[in-house]
C-alpha cells in the first residue's frame, strides 16, 4: 500500500512539473535507477509512475533512447486531475481540524492569515494570462478577504497580492508592476494621509485613491494587559519588550512621527529593532512571548485574543493611475468599493469603519 502511494507522489510530482512548465516538452526525465535513488524506492515504484504518466499521454519511453516529455502533451485533462486532487488534500485537511475540535471559521481563518504570510515571504508571483489584477502595498486583512471572493467581485478574474509595506506598494506602482498599490503614509507636515507621498514618489502623475477603510491602530498586548501599558510613553519602560513593524511600512511611518513628537528616542526602546513584516506577524509575536508590547491593528489583536488599546484611526487607501481606471474592468473592481456588499463584508473586521469606504479622489 506504501509503495502504490509512493508511486502516485513520484507520478504527481513529475505531472506538476510538466504542467508548470519547470519540464518542458521533448525534455529527457532522470533515468529509472537515478529516480530510485532520490526516491529511496524500488526500480518498479518509478516504473509504475512511468506507465501511469505514459498512459496519459505526458511521457514516451523508448529502448536505448529513455524516457522524454511528449513533444505537445494534451494538458488540459490534466489540469482537472491536478485540481481534483488539491481539493481532495484540503478536505483531508478540513475534516482533520474538524474532528480536532476546530470550527470551519476558525479553519478559514488560519488559512487566510498562512497566506498572508506566504505572500509576505514569497517572490514577485509570475502573472501568466491577461485576467489579473496585480496588488502590491500595506498588509491588510480586507484585502486578504477580496482575495479569497475575487471571483464574487469580478467574475473572470484573480488577485494577485504582495505584501511588502506601503512605501513599496508605491515604489512598484511607480515601476508599473502592479495595478494598484495599498497606502496609508502619515505625512507630519500636511497631517493627512497618502497625497505627500503620491506627489514624492509619482510626480506629475493623476493618481486616483479610493478609500478601503479607516482601520484602528494601536497597541497589541498579552491578554488582561499584565504591564498595565496604555500609552506609547510605555515603550521606554525597562520591562517593555516591543515588536515593531518593517521600515517603509505605513505603520511604522506613523510611529516614528509620533516617536519625534513626543520626543522619544528608539534607542531606549527595548526590541526596536524586532520588526515584524505584518500586523499578524506582530499578534503572533506576542502570544509567543517574544515581546510583550506591539503596534498593529485591533483586527489582528482580536484574532489572537489579545488586548488592544487604540491609539489613531487610519485611513487606508488604494492608488492606481488614471489610465488604468479607463479599464472598464478595473473601474467595475473600484465601484465595488462602494456597494453594500463591501461595507457589510469589511465591518465584520474589528476595528474597521466603512462609513468613508468607496470614497475616491484624485491626486496629481
Amino acid at each position: 500500500m506504501e509503495k502504490e502511494h509512493l508511486y502516485q507522489q513520484i507520478a504527481e510530482k513529475i505531472r506538476n512539473d510538466i504542467l508548470d512548465g519547470i519540464i518542458k516538452p521533448g525534455e529527457k526525465l532522470p533515468s529509472v535507477r537515478k529516480l530510485t535513488e532520490s526516491w529511496n524506492c524500488t526500480p518498479g515504484t518509478v516504473q509504475r509512475a512511468y506507465k501511469a504518466l505514459s498512459d496519459q499521454g505526458l511521457i514516451i519511453s523508448r529502448a536505448g533512447q529513455g524516457t522524454r516529455v511528449s513533444a505537445a502533451p494534451d494538458t488540459q485533462p490534466l489540469k482537472s486531475i491536478r485540481k481534483a486532487t488539491l481539493i481532495n488534500k484540503a478536505e483531508a485537511f478540513l475534516l482533520e481540524a474538524l474532528n480536532s475540535g476546530y470550527s470551519q471559521a476558525e479553519i478559514e481563518q488560519s488559512i487566510r492569515l498562512a497566506l498572508d504570510h506566504w505572500r509576505v515571504i514569497q517572490q514577485e508571483p509570475e502573472i501568466k494570462g491577461e485576467n489579473f489584477i496585480r496588488f502590491a502595498g500595506s498588509n491588510d486583512l480586507a484585502i486578504s478577504w477580496m482575495a479569497a471572493h475575487f471571483d464574487k467581485i469580478l467574475p473572470g478574474y484573480e488577485l494577485t497580492l504582495q505584501f511588502g509595506g506601503s512605501l513599496s506598494g508605491l515604489i512598484k506602482l511607480a515601476e508599473n508592476r502592479v495595478d494598484f498599490a495599498g497606502c496609508h503614509l502619515w505625512d507630519e507636515d500636511r497631517q493627512d494621509y497618502n497625497t505627500a507621498y503620491i506627489k514624492r514618489i509619482l510626480p506629475g502623475k493623476k493618481i486616483g485613491l479610493v478609500t478601503l477603510a479607516e482601520r484602528r491602530l494601536g497597541l497589541i498586548l498579552p491578554a488582561g494587559n499584565p504591564h498595565d501599558c496604555h500609552q506609547l510613553e510605555d515603550l521606554i519602560r525597562p520591562e517593555i519588550c516591543f515588536v515593531n513593524r518593517q521600515s517603509g511600512s505605513g505603520t511604522r511611518v506613523w510611529l516614528e512621527a509620533r516617536l519625534h513628537e513626543a520626543n522619544l528616542s528608539p534607542e531606549n526602546i527595548r526590541g526596536f529593532a524586532n520588526e515584524k513584516n505584518t500586523h499578524n506577524d506582530v499578534a503572533r509575536a506576542i502570544t509567543a512571548g517574544e515581546g510583550n508590547l506591539g503596534l498593529g491593528l485591533e483586527a489582528a489583536a482580536d484574532i489572537y485574543d489579545l488586548d488592544f488599546i487604540p491609539l489613531t484611526t487610519e485611513l487606508y487607501e488604494l492608488a492606481f493611475f488614471e489610465e488604468t481606471y479607463q479599464n472598464p474592468n478595473f473601474k467595475k473592481l473600484i465601484d465595488w468599493f462602494s456597494t453594500s456588499q463591501a461595507k457589510t463584508a469589511f465591518k465584520t473586521l474589528n476595528g474597521y469603519n466603512t462609513k468613508k469606504t468607496g470614497e475616491l479622489r484624485w491626486v496629481q
